[in-house]
């Protein structure tokens, strides 16, 4: 399927106003100015930053919330909502302070017990929470500024799991939204942040709006990544959900929309004959392309009809398909820990990308003809051709495959379900997340082994989870190095997920708008028209 043709027949009416289209409302030359119009690299479906692990939704997360900590540009975390911290009782207790004059959008304050029901909120949800909370005995809250974590054992990567980037951040919300029970998404949206959600001006499909909070107090220091002094520039940042390529394309060549997260690699020639377009790199670590197997339910509850699908993948092919054909901007990665992270290390006996070798373990694992449903979005142009390349590649080895296309939206609820494929769950899904997401056995849910606790496909490992905890206690690095390879080879071998490869993406802007920053998501604040 030609990428540019992804749905080109709903997405036409984009530049024509009318409902969640482009026409501009009646605002002055001032406003325009101080209006950002962005092209996001997906549909918002979901807005709970938490509930999901959509890097939509968390990219949308950064606008309205903002964290206790946050990472800097060598990903050291740094105090953000937090004044400070002290660490006591030989690392068996850390007391934290907020800074004054932090307040929600609602105009409440922003107190103490708010961070402490946000902590546990997510702490449930996020492999690296999961690990702070087996440690904590109590988070205790001590006055409206200040709060402590009791711990059973000294956890020295606290502050590290509270500036998590990227995916399921933890983000700070009032007291009553995070008492929501976290299997259910939180609708309200209502944060800290440098920018507030209108609720009233959301058009799944079409468009999110936000604007610039006034009772947001920055920090001082110079922004970097997540950290340092979030500073609105823009009053209003509108989102235009635009499925079609070309339309997007045409969009930022006219100057219609100032912003385009993610080009098509097809497309990006074109818009550099543009000089008034620049284009690039802000996520220097990149992304891996992923695909997730369901260990719950039948056929690949079977480890070896997994490894026939992992021996099946060639990552040329899904690398090409997805990412076009400039190898600089992708390598292949045979490894659950990305390249340029500590623990990556090659495994090519593994993934031979040979259909052969599918062929022959398949027959040997009697494969009995099955059902694989491949649930695929046609909005997601990173991800969708992964999908198409994976439906291929499994029919030629002859498996009885189902590719169910649908929007990313559709795909990231029916991922959730666990039910076989006839009562409507799901085979295999695909997707992509940042490297330094799945940069080390704390932050990534790839490896983990948890079970139906786990991230969707929930594959299970009790070694797994005890290399994990081997490597969070090792004395040393070299200690952690052996854990974490052991703990990759695992994964691996036992089919957590196969990965696809590794890219880069160039984004692309107007060049009138400066103050863009480094990193995996981007950032609204520091981002001005000059």
């Amino acid at each position: 399927m030609n990428r540019r043709s992804l749905l080109r027949a709903g997405a036409g009416v984009a530049l024509m106003g009318g409902t969640g289209g482009l026409a501009a409302p009646a605002l002055g030359q001032d406003m325009r100015a101080r209006t950002l119009r962005f092209v996001p690299q997906a549909n918002l479906t979901s807005l709970d930053p938490v509930w999901t692990t959509a890097t939509v939704t968390s990219n949308h997360g950064y606008y309205v919330f903002d964290t206790l900590y946050a990472v800097d540009a060598r990903n050291r975390p740094q105090p953000q909502m937090a004044e400070g911290h002290e660490v006591l009782d030989d690392g068996r207790r850390w007391r934290f302070r907020l800074r004054e004059g932090l307040r929600f959008h609602d105009g409440e304050p922003v107190r103490a017990a708010d961070c402490v029901a946000s902590i546990k909120r997510w702490s449930v949800r996020d492999p690296f929470g999961q690990l702070m909370a087996r440690r904590v005995e109590e988070w205790r809250v001590i006055d409206d500024r200040s709060f402590e974590a009791r711990l059973s054992r000294p956890f020295p990567l606290m502050l590290d799991a509270l500036a998590k980037p990227d995916a399921s951040v933890c983000f700070m919300m009032p007291e009553r939204l995070a008492a929501t029970e976290s299997t259910r998404a939180v609708t309200e949206m209502v944060g800290s942040g440098p920018y507030r959600f209108l609720p009233g001006e959301y058009n799944s499909g079409s468009r999110v709006v936000y604007e610039k909070f006034d009772g947001y107090v920055p920090r001082q220091e110079p922004p970097e990544r997540a950290s340092g002094g979030k500073v609105a520039h823009m009053q209003r940042i509108e989102w235009h959900v635009i499925p079609d390529a070309s339309t997007a394309a045409a969009a930022l060549n006219n100057g219609e929309v100032d912003w385009w997260e993610r080009p098509l690699s097809d497309l990006r020639p074109m818009l550099a004959r543009n000089r008034e377009i620049r284009q690039e790199i802000l996520d220097v670590e990149g992304r891996m392309a992923l695909m997730r197997l369901n260990c719950l339910q039948p056929p690949f509850n079977d480890v070896r009809l997994r490894q026939a699908v992992r021996l099946s993948a060639i990552q040329e092919n899904y690398m090409r398909a997805a990412q076009g054909d400039d190898t600089s901007v992708w390598t292949d990665t045979r490894s659950l820990f990305p390249k340029r992270t500590p623990y990556y290390k090659d495994h090519p006996d593994l993934m031979p990308g040979s259909l052969d070798a599918a062929r022959a373990a398949l027959r040997e694992a009697g494969y009995a003809n099955q059902k694989v449903v491949i649930i695929n979005p046609t909005d997601f142009p990173d991800i969708g051709p992964l999908g198409q390349v994976t439906n291929d590649a499994l029919r030629r080895i002859g498996m009885n495959v189902e590719l169910a296309e649908s929007d990313w939206g559709t795909v990231i609820q029916r991922r959730n379900s666990r039910e076989p494929v006839e009562r409507g769950g799901w085979s295999i899904f695909h997707t992509t997340g940042t490297s330094n997401t799945y940069g080390s056995p704390a932050m990534s849910p790839l490896i983990r082994g948890q079970g139906e606790a786990g991230w969707f496909g929930w594959w299970k490992s009790d070694k797994a989870e005890a290399l994990t905890a081997e490597w969070l206690d090792a004395p040393d690095e070299a200690g952690r190095a052996r854990a974490a390879e052991a703990l990759n080879r695992l994964a691996l071998e036992e089919v957590s997920t196969v990965p696809l490869g590794q890219f880069t993406i160039r984004t692309a802007f107007r060049r009138d708008l400066t103050g863009l920053l480094e990193g995996s998501t981007p950032y609204p604040w520091s981002v001005r028209r000059s």
